[in-house]
């Protein structure tokens, strides 16, 4: 089954238009705002990377646009070469970078290994592990985080965070989305270019980014559109079907991990049902008939959806002046 039987009818639009509307905007973005010849994209492999590198020749061209592979000891085994695949079905100019030694150097590896082994004491060579959020058909009050962990030999561990540890871990893990930042920037100062973000509606709103990592660009894309509206344009515009029916994913950590299992509590395109309903003042009935899901799993989401809009409002922020200095005279 693809991800296009997934897409919610009160969401249909005319995805050519989409995407005619996403290149003229960043034509005009980067001549007239940016004044910059083409854009940077790190590209993960995903829908989301991926589905922005389409646009973005769509409406540049392929020599205006350069894709950036950046896997390193954690990615998933087939990162590198669906990255690849990306950057060669549509023929752009692009470069692999490693972050293995850059993290190895700041301490990542280490610090996220004693992290672990804050509430797994036996965590070491060989062991793999990822946070996973309780689920919201199984939620009976406040969330919680868990560490889920895999031995050498198989055995799966799964423990409670507590909050010390729990934010530890995130601290480490967001080397990996700033380090790949810093080499976008590189590369786009290198040739004049900006750099695109490639967060989708559901990851914007929710602020399902690192500050100052993959949440620093110049311009981006598809944060207007839900997540089932990108597998669409990306279909559309001709991305790999390999990537097109692979599930959304973090690739943040050893383990393999949804992005329901660490941030969303439900798959994307319930959320996608669930957001669009409370946007759109539908009702809890409707939104609850239309995603699946019983009325008290809705309430629930949304409930959520407040609670991750108010705590990643920082995200979002630029940086604070204590006095208004006055805007800039161009």
């Amino acid at each position: 089954m693809t991800q296009r039987q997934n897409f919610p009818d009160w969401m249909a639009f005319d995805v050519e238009a989409a995407a005619q509307h996403i290149g003229d905007r960043l034509r005009q973005i980067l001549s007239k705002d940016l004044k910059r010849r083409g854009m940077v994209v790190g590209i993960s492999g995903g829908i989301d990377s991926s589905a922005t590198v389409a646009a973005a020749v769509k409406a540049l061209g392929r020599e205006r646009v350069f894709g950036l592979l950046m896997p390193e000891r954690h990615s998933g085994p087939e990162t590198p070469s669906l990255s690849r695949l990306v950057a060669e079905t549509f023929g752009i100019e692009h470069a692999y970078e490693d972050i293995s030694g850059i993290l190895e150097a700041v301490g990542f590896y280490r610090r996220y290994d004693d992290a672990v082994r804050e509430v797994i004491p036996a965590y070491g060579d060989g062991w793999k592990s990822k946070i996973v959020i309780q689920h919201a058909t199984e939620a009976t009050g406040f969330s919680y985080f868990a560490l889920v962990a895999e031995s050498p030999t198989g055995e799966m561990v799964r423990e409670k965070l507590p909050l010390k540890t729990y934010l530890a871990i995130v601290a480490a893990t967001n080397f990996k989305q700033r380090i790949r930042k810093m080499l976008e920037y590189y590369h786009a100062d290198r040739l004049n270019f900006a750099v695109a973000g490639t967060p989708n509606r559901l990851e914007y709103d929710q602020g399902f980014f690192v500050k100052n990592g993959d949440g620093s660009a110049d311009v981006k894309p598809i944060a207007h559109l839900y997540k089932t509206q990108v597998y669409r344009l990306a279909e559309h515009l001709g991305v790999p079907r390999a990537i097109c029916e692979r599930p959304p994913t973090t690739d943040t950590y050893g383990l393999a991990q949804g992005q329901d299992e660490f941030y969303f509590l439900v798959p994307y395109h319930q959320m996608d049902h669930c957001l669009y309903g409370k946007n759109h003042g539908r009702s809890v009935e409707e939104t609850a008939t239309a995603a699946g899901m019983s009325e008290e799993q809705v309430r629930r989401v949304w409930i959520d959806i407040d609670r991750k809009r108010s705590a990643t409002r920082y995200h979002h922020l630029p940086p604070v002046l204590v006095h208004e200095v006055g805007e800039v005279q161009l």
